[in-house]
């Protein structure tokens, strides 16, 4: 592997499509799968370390104009991202990398990487529980330190330390990040367990200004575990927990403390005109993230996304995902199923036409439903639409509509009918 194609792997990383394809034929299935994953791309000792910065990152910017308040299409309750679909129904925002590879006599590979971000976060995101403290901060999302063949017995072997992106797999559809735990510690990437799998594991603590606040995530990652010829397993555990640092009153005993854990499984299966992926989530207090601990929440995540390429020119990308949050009080018990799909047409290698639909159902324990559909129309101009690559112009129209029976508070309309027409690039380089 050599330094072209670690930019196009670790720009492709930064992307939201769940189909990008690496444009280097040097990139390997084991760093397309992180790439799928939105996974940080981990060097290995073939990679040939040149002179000079990297410069790479993932931005989409443009305008949406909305004739309605709310300029975006959901149903109040949903929590498992975009669940009627991103297409025209997404912000603004950018991640900016640099990094810098080393190599030591010994043969060990080097890099020190460092990231600023920019997003502009919408209200449902708020909810989620990440902590952010105004709407489009630029903040320091990366610095990290990392090395591959430091171990004669495991030269594949990538160790870390320092702020990370950390286990933010991504489904693309419903940009749904379906596991969080971005934050800074140290653990190491594909162990090898002889030739049947490879084991990711570290310890991160959730960012508070320079340091970490004392909320703390043991993470694992069991991967590369072949089935069949087409079919791969992983097997994902964390386990939250917290230090006497994190009880601001000083009041908890060990006992009080709360801790999470997730277990989950995934399923990649690839054929000659497409993929598919099965993910399975359970979760006890918390949901997407061990930091944000919820005390007597369960939540469980299914879903199943895969695309097909009929042809050079026509395609078909599908998601179908089931969301079920008990939270052991009836007022927020509810379920969410959706259902995306996303025709696309290319006309030649510039000119691309995509087709998305969309509808979510948000079902509440105590009775009432929440219901929203979107369909969105884009017209493409892109550098290459035969490999999905980019930069890439879009100019859209998306008309939608919720219903929602169910209102955390009176200042959400209880029917919203929104027509948005906009213009953006996205880009990942």
């Amino acid at each position: 592997m050599n330094m072209k194609a670690l930019t196009s792997a670790v720009a492709i990383a930064l992307s939201c499509s769940p189909f990008a394809n690496a444009q280097e034929e040097e990139v390997n299935a084991d760093q397309f799968q992180q790439i799928k994953d939105s996974q940080p791309v981990v060097l290995d000792p073939e990679f040939q370390v040149e002179d000079g910065l990297i410069f790479s990152g993932y931005a989409r910017y443009g305008l949406h104009y909305s004739d309605d308040l709310e300029k975006y299409v959901q149903a109040e309750g949903e929590l498992a991202g975009r669940a009627v679909g991103r297409l025209g129904n997404e912000s603004n925002g950018g991640e900016f990398q640099f990094a810098k590879a080393f190599e030591s006599e010994n043969g060990a590979i080097w890099d020190v990487v460092v990231m600023l971000e920019n997003w502009w976060k919408y209200e449902s995101e708020l909810e989620s529980g990440e902590e952010i403290s105004e709407y489009g901060d630029i903040a320091l999302k990366k610095f990290y330190a990392g090395a591959t063949n430091v171990f004669a017995s495991q030269p594949n072997a990538y160790i870390w330390a320092g702020r990370d992106f950390h286990q933010r797999p991504q489904q693309g559809l419903n940009d749904y990040f379906w596991m969080t735990h971005d934050g800074q510690g140290g653990g190491i990437y594909n162990l090898e367990l002889g030739s049947a799998a490879k084991l990711d594991f570290s310890v991160v603590g959730q960012v508070d200004g320079p340091g970490d606040n004392g909320n703390y995530a043991f993470t694992s990652k069991l991967h590369s575990i072949g089935l069949t010829n087409s079919i791969d397993m992983s097997v994902l555990f964390n386990y939250g927990f917290e230090s006497d640092q994190y009880d601001e009153n000083g009041d908890k005993t060990n006992d009080d403390k709360l801790t999470a854990y997730q277990v989950a499984a995934v399923f990649d299966q690839n054929w000659s005109m497409g993929r598919n992926q099965l993910i399975m989530r359970y979760a006890d207090n918390t949901d997407t993230s061990t930091f944000n601990k919820v005390e007597d929440l369960t939540t469980l995540y299914m879903s199943l996304e895969g695309g097909v390429n009929f042809s050079e020119q026509v395609a078909l990308e599908y998601l179908g995902a089931y969301h079920n949050y008990d939270a052991k009080s009836s007022e927020e018990d509810r379920t969410n199923y959706s259902a995306i799909v996303r025709p696309m047409y290319n006309w030649n290698a510039t000119h691309s036409t995509w087709l998305e639909a969309g509808y979510s159902v948000v079902d509440y324990d105590t009775g009432g439903k929440n219901t929203a559909w979107k369909v969105t129309l884009s017209q493409n101009v892109v550098v290459n639409a035969f490999g999905n690559a980019r930069p890439m112009l879009r100019f859209y129209a998306t008309a939608g509509q919720a219903d929602n029976e169910v209102r955390s508070n009176e200042a959400i309309a209880a029917k919203q009918d929104t027509l948005a027409l906009g213009a953006m690039f996205e880009s990942w380089w």
